[in-house]
């Protein structure tokens, strides 16, 4: 056991070493603290092995201190041993279904960012700013992101049993979700008073860019002198589609650009050739913005095209590279982060509007105590709230001259 464990210290510190190098550039020199970080990494593993009150499990040991590791960088940085990484190919390549909610980690455990109208997810009334401390039993603190988005998938008609927290209630809730082929909403518009064209888009996955052209040049020719684009809730998608959509409102300028430690610049410029409309415009977002509809904003606000109108969006965007080690298991480490025009990451700081009006509250259950529990009826049917976020868009674009 002793040589074993010998052995398990050893590699787990070569590992250590092999990371924090690829992180921080350690060559010879130990400038940066490296060096000092792995003493102290190997000092504390042969402390735990030597002196812990009783003969610790060495290898969950190594996975948790991998796990937090991955998970101090960023959300989306992550390691997966051998068994996890084995299960998550096997099960992505047979998932078929999902739930409709686009989950990022927040807290160190599963955070729903958004929820797609019609979806599973909402069929079951998960909300936007849930939490998911568990999914089929396994605590979500002790998984990575990438297994936390494949357990979600399955068979379409499977069931999903998930332990959701949210913030009015003592303890979390157990909720069923039912699995099925989730269908990304089409792009809704609708022509407002005083020349507004109102386009409302759910996600930017592949394709949608030329939806939403398509409703922009139908408005204008029902008369449409101004632009309202609400992406709020809008989580998923590609950043590539956000360029795309970008691109559609600016003829100049730079719409995003890429960079990481080893990833040389990569600039998004807009093409002229692309561009459909000058007509004045505001885009809606909140706390449910996030990825490629971030880029769209922020391109949008940071070039002087138009007013961003609502609340602090998620803050996503990133890129990541999956590395295959020597024992099976997966580093998946983000190499590049996208950043607005000014230069800010987008991951790190989010978007904040330059007209802010903040996400509205349900109000209709209080907390969750003996006298104020609400009934399952009063949960289902929450109090009608004005749409101030909307609202002030409306007046904002109404003060633009056309």
């Amino acid at each position: 056991m002793k040589t074993k464990a010998a052995i398990l210290v050893t590699s787990f510190a070569v590992l250590l070493f092999v990371v924090v190098g690829s992180m921080g550039g350690v060559h010879a020199s130990s400038s940066d603290g490296s060096y000092r970080q792995l003493q102290v990494y190997s000092e504390v593993l042969s402390r735990v092995r030597s002196e812990y009150v009783e003969e610790p499990n060495i290898p969950k040991v190594t996975d948790g201190a991998l796990h937090g590791l991955l998970e101090s960088l960023d959300s989306n940085s992550s390691y997966m041993s051998a068994d996890a990484y084995k299960a998550f190919k096997t099960r992505k390549a047979e998932s078929k279904g999902g739930i409709g909610a686009v989950v990022s980690k927040r807290f160190g455990y599963a955070a729903v960012v958004a929820v797609l109208p019609g979806s599973p997810a909402e069929k079951a009334g998960i909300e936007q700013t849930d939490i998911f401390e568990s999914i089929e039993g396994l605590s979500t603190r002790e998984m990575s992101l990438p297994e936390i988005r494949n357990l979600l998938a399955g068979a379409p008609g499977s069931t999903l049993n998930v332990a959701v927290v949210r913030a009015r209630k003592a303890e979390p809730q157990k909720v069923v979700i039912t699995r099925d082929v989730v269908t990304i909403p089409a792009v809704a518009d609708k022509m407002m008073d005083d020349g507004i064209g109102y386009v409302k888009v759910e996600a930017l996955t592949k394709g949608k860019t030329q939806e939403i052209a398509a409703k922009i040049k139908s408005l204008e020719k029902s008369g449409a002198k101004k632009v309202l684009l609400d992406l709020r809730n809008c989580a998923e998608g590609d950043e590539s589609e956000g360029v795309a959509t970008a691109n559609l409102f600016l003829n100049h300028g730079t719409i995003t650009y890429l960079q990481g430690q080893k990833f040389p610049r990569e600039a998004f410029n807009a093409d002229p050739a692309k561009a459909i409309t000058t007509l004045p415009i505001a885009v809606l977002v909140n706390r449910g913005t996030s990825g490629a509809a971030e880029i769209v904003a922020a391109a949008l606000l940071e070039n002087a095209r138009g007013d961003v109108v609502g609340d602090k969006t998620f803050g996503d965007g990133s890129v990541q590279k999956t590395i295959d080690l020597p024992d099976g298991g997966a580093l998946i480490l983000s190499v590049a982060k996208y950043y607005s025009p000014s230069g800010k990451a987008i991951q790190d700081v989010a978007i904040t509007p330059n007209v802010l009006v903040a996400d509205a509250a349900d109000d209709s259950v209080g907390p969750d105590d003996e006298d104020s529990a609400a009934t399952p009826d009063q949960e289902a049917k929450p109090k009608d709230t004005v749409d101030d976020q909307l609202k002030k868009a409306v007046e904002v674009l109404k003060s633009r001259a056309s």
